[in-house]
C-alpha cells in the first residue's frame, strides 16, 4: 500500500515537473514567423519575392496550395504513422533500432516529421541527448498544433540547399513555379533533397541529386506507390539546374505594398498594367535622354488602391533606385484646380466669373505668366484651362495661403515649405512654391474624382476593402469638384490627340499640367473615368532640363497611361464613369440622333473587330498590304496605333504590318468622330 502511494506521488511529481518544464521552456515556434514575403498582384500573380532579414528564401507553406500527391509520397517515405502517433512513433523507433542492429550501422533514425520539425526549430548535434530533447519537443509541438499545422511548419523550414528553405522556395528555385502540381520526378527530388541538402543540390551537384532522386523513386516503387513504368520515367527525367530566379517585378511598388507585412501579400496592383507602365516609362526615358527619369501612378478612385506605380524608369539610370513617387518635388501648377475649388466652395467665384489677368504686385511678390503675356479680364475656366498664373495667385490671396496649405495637409498632402519667413505658406504656393510627392498629388486628384473626399492611398487588397467604407476628409464640395472636372476636361489636348468628348470609346480626361521653376519637374495629373493618374518627368538629382514642360513631356504620357488603364481596367467601377459615349433616352417609338444617323461614328468594314490577319510570305515574296475600308461622314482618316496610314496610288489607305502582334486600327471622320477595332497579325517571319 505504501509502495502504491509512493508511486502515485512520484507519478504526480513527475507530471508536475514535465508540466513546469513545458511552461518554462516552450518550443521556439516563433522561428517559423521569420518568412520571406511574396507579393502578388490583385489576381494572385506573383510580382516579387523578398528574402528574410538573414537573406534566406523561406515561404510559409499552405497545404491547400501544395500538390496532395507530394504530401502522400512524403509521408510514405518519412513518416507512415504521422496521422496516428502523438509526436514520437515508438513502434517506428523500435523498428529502426532493430534494423540498425541487424545491419551493424544506422539504417534509419526513426525520427517522425514532428521530431524533425523540432530539430529544424532548434538545430543540435546528432547525439542521444539531442534525440531525447527532440522527443520531448515533439510532444510539446503536438500539444500546441494540429497535424496540418505541424506538416505546414515542417514544409516551411525544411532545408533544400544553400539559403533555400521550405517546399515553396525550393519549387520556385528548381522548377520556376509554385508546388501546386508536381511530376513524379519532382516529388522524388523534393523528398530526397532535405535528407542531404548540400550533397544533393541539383544546381551544384547534379550527380548527387540524381542518385538521391533515384533512391526515393525506388523506395516509392517498393512501397507500391509507383508502378514500374512511372518509376522508370521518373528515373530518366532531366535534372533541373536550379537556374530559376525569384520574381523581381514592380520593385518600388512591391516594396511599399510589403511594408509592415509578412508572408504572402496580395497587393492592389494589376500586373498587366504595371508591366505596360514600366515599359512605357522606360521607352520615354530613353527618348528624353539626359539622365531623365519617369514616374507614374495609376489609382483606382473607388478603393484608392494603387493599380500601377513606377518609381523610376530603370534602376540602371541615375537615381533609379529611388522611388521617385515618394520624393517631394515642386508641383508647379498642379495645385491650381484645388485653389479654385476652395474659392468655389467659399462662393467667391465659379467657372464663369471674370478675373483679372494683369500685372500685379503682392507686397514683394510679383507673379508672371509662363509666356510673359497678360490677357486682361478672363473667365476662371479659361484661366485654369490655360494655367494663367496671376489669376491663380489672386484666388489664393483671397482664400489665404496658410488656410490652403493647412487644408492640403489635412487631406494627406502636406506642402513642404522652405525658405520663407518661418517656413510659412505664401502666395508662391499657387505656382509650385512647396514640395509634394506624386503620391500626395494622387491623393488630391483621386479626391477630385470622388466628389471632394480625400483618402490615403492603399497598396493591398485587404486595405482596399476598408478604404471603401472610410468617409475620408472633406477637401471640397462635390459640386465644386464636378465643376473643376468639367473645366479640366475642356482644356487643350496634347498635339495629335482629339478631345475625348469628340471620340467614341476614348477616355474623358480631366487633367492639369505643371512645370517647376527652372524646368526641373514636369508634371501631368488628372482623372480619367474611375482612375486618378499622376506622371512626373525629370532628373532624380533635380538638375534643370531647359525647355522641358509638363505639357510637352508629361501630358502625352498621361494620355497613353489613360488609354492603357481603360483597356486593362475598363470593366471596374461604375459603368456611368466608363469611356463609352452616353446616348440620351428617347420617348417610346422615337429614334435617337444616333439611330437617325445624325451622330454616328465611322463604321469600319475591314478589318473586322478582333480579326486575326495573316501577313506571311507567299512563294518567298512579302504579302500585299491590307487595304482599310469603312464608311462615315466625308473622307475618313486612318491610323494604326496612333500613326497615320499611308495611301496607295489610287488614294486608298493601306497598311503593311512589320511584325506580329496586336494593333489598334482607328478611323476618324471629318467631324472628329472615331471608331476603333483591335486585330492580331500572325505569320510574319514564317517562310
Amino acid at each position: 500500500m505504501i509502495w502504491l502511494k509512493r508511486s502515485a506521488i512520484a507519478l504526480v511529481a513527475g507530471l508536475a515537473v514535465l508540466f513546469a518544464l513545458d511552461r518554462l521552456f516552450p518550443p521556439p515556434l516563433e522561428r517559423a514567423s521569420g518568412v520571406s514575403v511574396l507579393v502578388s498582384d490583385r489576381d494572385g500573380h506573383p510580382l516579387r519575392a523578398i528574402p528574410t532579414a538573414d537573406n534566406y528564401w523561406r515561404f510559409a507553406a499552405d497545404l491547400d496550395e501544395i500538390d496532395p500527391v507530394f504530401i502522400e509520397a512524403l509521408l510514405e517515405v518519412e513518416d507512415q504513422r504521422f496521422w496516428r502517433h502523438g509526436g514520437v512513433d515508438w513502434l517506428g523507433m523500435v523498428r529502426a533500432a532493430w534494423s540498425s542492429a541487424l545491419a551493424g550501422r544506422v539504417v534509419s533514425g526513426g525520427s517522425t516529421i514532428t521530431m524533425q520539425t523540432a530539430r529544424l526549430l532548434e538545430p543540435r548535434p546528432r547525439t542521444v541527448a539531442s534525440k531525447l530533447i527532440e522527443m520531448f519537443r515533439a510532444h510539446q509541438i503536438e500539444a500546441r498544433l494540429s497535424k496540418e499545422e505541424i506538416l505546414e511548419l515542417y514544409l516551411t523550414l525544411t532545408p533544400y540547399g544553400g539559403n533555400i528553405e521550405g517546399i515553396r522556395a525550393a519549387s520556385w528555385r528548381y522548377f520556376g513555379r509554385a508546388p501546386d502540381r508536381l511530376s513524379d520526378d519532382q516529388i522524388a527530388l523534393l523528398i530526397a533533397l532535405p535528407q542531404s541538402p548540400e550533397v544533393r543540390r541539383p544546381d551544384l551537384r547534379p550527380e548527387g541529386a540524381d542518385k538521391g532522386r533515384k533512391a526515393i523513386v525506388s523506395k516509392l516503387e517498393r512501397l507500391g506507390y509507383l508502378d514500374a513504368v512511372r518509376a522508370e520515367d521518373a528515373r530518366m527525367s532531366e535534372m533541373p539546374t536550379g537556374a530559376y530566379a525569384f520574381p523581381v517585378r514592380a520593385w518600388h511598388a512591391t516594396e511599399r505594398a510589403a511594408r509592415g507585412k509578412g508572408g504572402d501579400v496580395r497587393s492592389s496592383l494589376d500586373s498587366r498594367l504595371q508591366t505596360e507602365m514600366e515599359a512605357l516609362a522606360l521607352s520615354h526615358a530613353k527618348e528624353f535622354g539626359r539622365e531623365t527619369q519617369v514616374a507614374i501612378l495609376v489609382i483606382d478612385i473607388p478603393t484608392r488602391g494603387v493599380r500601377a506605380a513606377v518609381g523610376s524608369a530603370s534602376r540602371d539610370l541615375p537615381g533609379g533606385w529611388l522611388d521617385l513617387t515618394a520624393q517631394a518635388r515642386s508641383p508647379g501648377s498642379t495645385l491650381k484646380p484645388f485653389i479654385y475649388a476652395m474659392a468655389f466652395d467659399d462662393g467667391e467665384a465659379n467657372g464663369s466669373t471674370k478675373i483679372a489677368d494683369l500685372p500685379k504686385r503682392f507686397a514683394s511678390y510679383q507673379p508672371d505668366n509662363f509666356d510673359r503675356m497678360f490677357r486682361g479680364d478672363v473667365r476662371v475656366s479659361d484661366a485654369l484651362q490655360h494655367s494663367l498664373n496671376v489669376p491663380a495667385v489672386l484666388a489664393l490671396d483671397r482664400i489665404g495661403p496658410q488656410r490652403f496649405a493647412a487644408t492640403l495637409a489635412l487631406a494627406g498632402a502636406p506642402p513642404r515649405i522652405h525658405g520663407g519667413a518661418d517656413n510659412e505658406a505664401g502666395l508662391a504656393l499657387a505656382l509650385g512654391g512647396a514640395g509634394l510627392t506624386a503620391r500626395e498629388l494622387g491623393v488630391l486628384y483621386a479626391a477630385l474624382g470622388d466628389g471632394g473626399r480625400a483618402k490615403p492611398l492603399v497598396w493591398t487588397v485587404e486595405d482596399e476593402a476598408a478604404s471603401r467604407e472610410a468617409k475620408g476628409f472633406h477637401l471640397m464640395e462635390a459640386e465644386s469638384a464636378g465643376e473643376i472636372l468639367s473645366i479640366l476636361r475642356r482644356a487643350p489636348t496634347p498635339e495629335g490627340r482629339m478631345p475625348g468628348r469628340l471620340t467614341a470609346n476614348a477616355p474623358q480626361i480631366a487633367f492639369k499640367t505643371g512645370t517647376s521653376y527652372g524646368f526641373r519637374d514636369a508634371w501631368a495629373a488628372g482623372v480619367s473615368g474611375d482612375h486618378a493618374i499622376v506622371v512626373w518627368v525629370g532628373r532624380a538629382d533635380g538638375a534643370p532640363r531647359p525647355g522641358a514642360t509638363g505639357r510637352r513631356d508629361a501630358l502625352p504620357i498621361l494620355y497613353e497611361v489613360a488609354d492603357r488603364a481603360a483597356y486593362h481596367l475598363g470593366g471596374d467601377g461604375d459603368a456611368a464613369a466608363r469611356l463609352m459615349r452616353q446616348v440620351p433616352k428617347q420617348p417610346d417609338g422615337a429614334l435617337s440622333a444616333f439611330d437617325r444617323g445624325e451622330d454616328r461614328a465611322p463604321h469600319i468594314l475591314f478589318p473586322p473587330k478582333d480579326a486575326e490577319l495573316w501577313s506571311g510570305r507567299i512563294n518567298g515574296a512579302p504579302a500585299r498590304p491590307f487595304v482599310l475600308a469603312g464608311r462615315g461622314e466625308g473622307t475618313l482618316s486612318w491610323f494604326v496605333d496612333g500613326q497615320a496610314c499611308e495611301t496607295d496610288a489610287a488614294g486608298l489607305p493601306v497598311w503593311q504590318p512589320r511584325k506580329p502582334g496586336f494593333y489598334t486600327i482607328s478611323a476618324v471622320d471629318a467631324s472628329g468622330r472615331e471608331s476603333r477595332v483591335q486585330v492580331r497579325v500572325i505569320g510574319i517571319g514564317e517562310s
